[in-house]
């Protein structure tokens, strides 16, 4: 085990030819306040959960990141018994990072939102503001507002007279969504990446329309002093007709050629994963619906519009190969273009429903699944009694959860920074079962034999007479690490948290370095003059 390295090594290792997983060990309020560039969030607390989708194949270098204190030198041993075996970490830390003159970046899925900002800046994707939208509505002009976000974003809130069509989506359902050619598209989303990817999205795969990018989205909209429409109902994707399934074809062939993008079969699977060297990701980006209906063996599913916005929250290897699969291919190429902008190695999969007999993908060197211990389940009586009897009540659920509402006597707890008492007074845990599973091994490590965990939640313990208690200050904001307090509330009427969210979007390319802006690798845009 290599263990701590300088932050400049790992710097050169980071932006070096080879794959390597950079893993923030940290929670995610910490990782959200600051952290390297190309740093995945895999936080301590669901590590054993998260990593083995993160970095499928056990032998690839991992670098881990902590705040100096311990938690990534903690990690290590963890990873190593999933059966990783080049661990590292930063000596001091994301501290030491910043010591060094290495920008530590705010926010999440950094690659992703630096991407959308530099489409913008080299493509020149078409956009409009939200005054010309609203003057366009209100002089009843003939376009088609499509929300680009999932449905579950576009239920909380959306643009009035928005129709709700997932980015990716709407390329592939265009033959019957929008039947004109001539009639404007506008995408928007709740800021500005999704809008300029959507937008790019429709240009890339030869949609005739004319088709423009809603600057700001949903937050330009609120500051600009109009309502926004709450509780929208998604409803269903609208079927596709044959016409329009051979349309989706036709355009892909024509992506797949014009950007010489690799097209495999399943039986090219076998052989891409032989290679001990290289990490393979298998992705069905098709709607949620489609992939329940049937898959190829092995393929994670990651819809096109999230993972082209979030795309550390499915890969975590940099460099890797990544394989697309889809029904027409459509989906799978525009969304392979945007990640190979991202420099990874990307395959398209047609026909990826066809197969679900197929052996699909056999990962060559699979980490393994760590057993989590087999703990009793408690009531929440027998916890309040525990705890009088002088045991320990430990709330393992987000800080926020914890404020609005748990059991009387119960402390909030993390697994990096779990409340220590005696090894031999019982210890009740509340929480899921796997989070809870993880802190219990940890404590059993240190002694700890009687471990319990707490049945039910603060609305059916609340029903049976218990009392529950919030505390709106407790844990403080200090103490919150799994909380990202950062323009947290930008969505729920904050609009100077808005301000700041977008200007922080705008400033990213500022903060790039040489080697982190050499990450990119964009080509020619499907825009004029591109």
């Amino acid at each position: 085990m290599p263990g701590p390295i300088p932050a400049e090594a790992a710097k050169a290792v980071l932006h070096g030819k080879s794959e390597v997983a950079c893993l923030d060990v940290r929670e995610h309020g910490q990782y959200g306040e600051g952290h390297p560039f190309l740093a995945v969030p895999c936080p301590y607390s669901r590590l054993e959960i998260l990593a083995p989708a993160l970095v499928p194949r056990a032998g690839v270098p991992i670098i881990l990141v902590d705040d100096g204190d311990g938690v990534a030198e903690r990690a290590a041993p963890v990873l190593a018994r999933l059966g990783y075996r080049d661990l590292s970490w930063i000596a001091g830390g994301a501290t030491a990072w910043a010591a060094a003159g290495f920008t530590l970046f705010k926010g999440v899925n950094l690659p992703s939102k630096t991407l959308g900002e530099l489409l913008e800046t080299e493509w020149h994707v078409p956009r409009i503001d939200v005054e010309t939208l609203a003057a366009w509505q209100a002089e009843g002009r003939s376009i088609q507002l499509f929300d680009g976000r999932p449905g579950s974003e576009y239920r909380k809130m959306t643009l009035p007279g928005a129709a709700s069509m997932p980015n990716g989506e709407l390329a592939h359902r265009m033959a019957d969504s929008v039947p004109d050619p001539a009639l404007p598209v506008v995408i928007h989303c709740a800021g500005r990446t999704r809008s300029i990817v959507g937008a790019a999205s429709l240009s890339l795969a030869g949609v005739p329309n004319p088709v423009f990018a809603l600057e700001n989205g949903t937050q330009g909209w609120a500051l600009s002093g109009r309502a926004l429409r709450h509780g929208a109902d998604p409803g269903p994707m609208p079927a596709l007709s044959q016409s329009a399934r051979r349309e989706s074809r036709a355009r892909a062939d024509a992506v797949i050629e014009q950007h010489r993008l690799n097209v495999i079969a399943p039986d090219d699977l076998e052989s891409l994963s032989a290679d001990p060297s290289r990490t393979l990701y298998l992705f069905d980006v098709r709607s949620d619906a489609e992939f329940a209906e049937g898959t190829l063996r092995g393929a994670v599913h990651a819809p096109a519009v999230q993972l082209v916005q979030a795309s550390d929250a499915w890969i975590g290897v940099r460099r890797a190969r990544v394989v697309l699969g889809c029904d027409t291919g459509l989906r799978a190429a525009t969304t392979a273009i945007f990640l190979a902008a991202l420099n990874y190695d990307v395959f398209v999969l047609p026909r990826i429903g066809d197969h679900p007999a197929h052996p699909g993908l056999r990962q060559p060197d699979p980490p393994v699944s760590g057993e989590l211990p087999s703990l009793l389940q408690i009531t929440a009586e027998a916890a309040l009694a525990l705890k009088e009897a002088g045991g320990a009540l430990l709330d393992l659920r987000g800080s926020l959860a914890f404020r609005a509402g748990h059991l009387a006597g119960a402390r909030w707890a993390v697994r990096p920074r779990l409340a220590r008492t005696d090894p031999a007074r019982p210890v009740a845990l509340i929480g899921s079962a796997d989070v809870v599973g993880l802190a219990a091994a940890d404590l059993r490590a240190e002694g700890y034999g009687d471990i319990r965990h707490v049945a039910g939640d603060p609305a059916s313990w609340q029903a049976r007479g218990l009392p529950v208690e919030a505390t709106p200050d407790v844990p403080s904001d200090a103490a919150a690490i799994d909380h990202l307090f950062f323009v947290h509330d930008r969505h729920d009427g904050n609009l100077d948290a808005a301000r700041r969210y977008l200007a922080w979007e705008m400033g990213l390319i500022g903060q790039l370095d040489a080697a982190e802006r050499a990450e990119f690798r964009i080509g020619p845009g499907p825009f004029a003059g591109t």
